[in-house]
């Protein structure tokens, strides 16, 4: 390969020239396994990165539906079927405003390495809708979904493409989405994850990625020789499920989380967040973080307003582990710089790709402990994989055990990256062990089908 960056370029200019979140996950991809490229002809050969960056296919369709004022509302519908060298599709659907083509890319192509990580047998998916269920009746969500899934089973199976949920998406709007599924084609089979556990759903599905990216947190730490979680100040961003969740196993591990936020502000409590308020506000309320201090009168609420541009109030926080569990590029370099110089020594993703370029560079630099998204916050694919197998062999699998190897698929997870970004020179390096030890898998697999 003569130049690797001038492979990169002409990779954005054929595959995301106009979705530059999809090209930011691609080139931080792409750059971090120069070393494999350039060790082993094959990939070069056979065409992989040209054969990787570009989805199998992309399908988009309009859904059209009913408000309860039978007013006729019309959205638009995604599914990216991005790599199955491994297993079905698998990947969340996304129902919110931002939902577009190019941010479904970037999900996507993230979740075939993250999906390749975990060790278990599936590809990587993403898909979704403009849609947005917040204000709308159950009866309208409902009707969506039905609509939705009226084009969407045209696409997908328990060997094909198995969704699960994202944003906007939690066990309310999979049961209608399974329920349509089943009125549609008859059958009653693990189309979907994160089902009801009534109907086939796995426990353990809501804590899985919140509860993963801590685990993994714990063997990173450990792996590099640093003090564990225990009585340690702690900052998350987010506050929904891997946010709630997160926080809720820092309390199990004894650490304290000090903070959550929504699009309107951040909360601060330096005893350590109420987790049952929490889950009360967002969970059941969906009401505003301004009210928790209506309850804990010695927590600050800062509003985002408030704070300068490019910089966010929870990670100016002075903390031991920074959790980034909201959304894309929420974490910026201004904030990197902050946390470093406030003494962190870990920061783990919950969310997908929260944290910059220019911040993730600020951390490696700093030789913080930098656990990148597709390692860390894989819990949750993990589970939903967990529930596949549950569903074909009609079982029921209990909490403990299930909680048991999710552990164990993070600790796995994390040595594996460890180990493989030592294998490629770059030791301690969470980012490129990840990325390499994700890719390689998958383009081996590919290799071995042949075109």
């Amino acid at each position: 390969m003569k130049n690797y960056k001038d492979e990169i370029k002409k990779l954005k200019n054929l595959n995301c020239a106009e979705d530059d979140v999809f090209f930011q996950a691609m080139e931080e991809v792409l750059l971090s396994i120069e070393p494999l490229i350039s060790s082993d002809k094959k990939y070069e050969k056979y065409a992989i990165l040209e054969r990787l960056t570009c989805p199998d296919r992309v399908i988009k369709f309009q859904v059209t539906w009913l408000n309860d004022k039978n007013e006729v509302k019309v959205n638009t519908g995604y599914r990216v079927q991005f790599n199955n060298a491994l297993g079905p599709y698998k990947g969340g659907l996304r129902f919110h405003p931002t939902v577009n083509e190019g941010i479904l890319k970037f999900l996507g192509f993230e979740q075939i390495l993250k999906n390749s990580l975990t060790g278990l047998p599936i590809g990587g998916a993403k898909g979704g809708s403009d849609f947005n269920p917040k204000g709308k009746s159950d009866f309208e969500v409902m009707k969506f979904c039905s609509a939705f899934m009226t084009e969407l089973h045209k696409y997908i199976g328990p060997r094909i493409d198995v969704p699960a949920g994202d944003i906007g998406v939690g066990g309310r709007e999979i049961g209608f989405l399974f329920g349509e599924y089943k009125k549609i084609t008859s059958t009653y089979e693990g189309v979907l994850t994160g089902k009801p556990f009534v109907f086939g759903g796995s426990l353990m599905r809501p804590e899985a990625t919140g509860y993963g990216v801590i685990y993994f947190t714990e063997t990173m730490l450990a792996t590099e020789q640093k003090e564990d979680l225990k009585g340690k100040i702690c900052t998350v961003s987010g506050a929904g499920n891997v946010a709630l969740h997160a926080i809720e196993k820092l309390f199990h591990l004894g650490a304290i989380p000090v903070t959550c936020t929504d699009s309107k502000g951040t909360i601060y409590d330096p005893r350590g967040v109420d987790i049952a308020l929490l889950k009360e506000l967002k969970l059941e309320r969906r009401a505003s973080l301004e009210e928790y201090t209506k309850t804990h009168e010695s927590a600050t609420y800062i509003p985002t307003s408030e704070y300068p541009e490019g910089g966010h109030a929870v990670w100016a926080i002075e903390c031991y582990a920074a959790f980034p569990c909201a959304t894309q590029n929420e974490l910026t370099e201004l904030d990197a710089k902050t946390l470093i110089k406030n003494g962190v020594i870990a920061v783990a993703e919950g969310a997908n790709m929260p944290s910059t370029t220019e911040a993730i560079n600020a951390f490696l630099k700093a030789k913080i402990c930098f656990a990148p998204a597709k390692a860390a916050n894989a819990g949750g694919v993990a589970v939903s994989e967990f529930e596949m197998s549950q569903n074909a062999a009609m079982q029921k699998w209990t909490f403990e055990k299930v909680d048991e190897k999710l552990k164990q698929t993070m600790q796995q997870i994390c040595k594996r990256v460890s180990l493989t970004a030592k294998d490629y020179g770059v030791e301690g390096n969470y980012v490129d062990g990840a990325n390499i030890a994700g890719f390689k898998k998958v383009a081996d697999a590919m290799i071995a089908e042949g075109i």
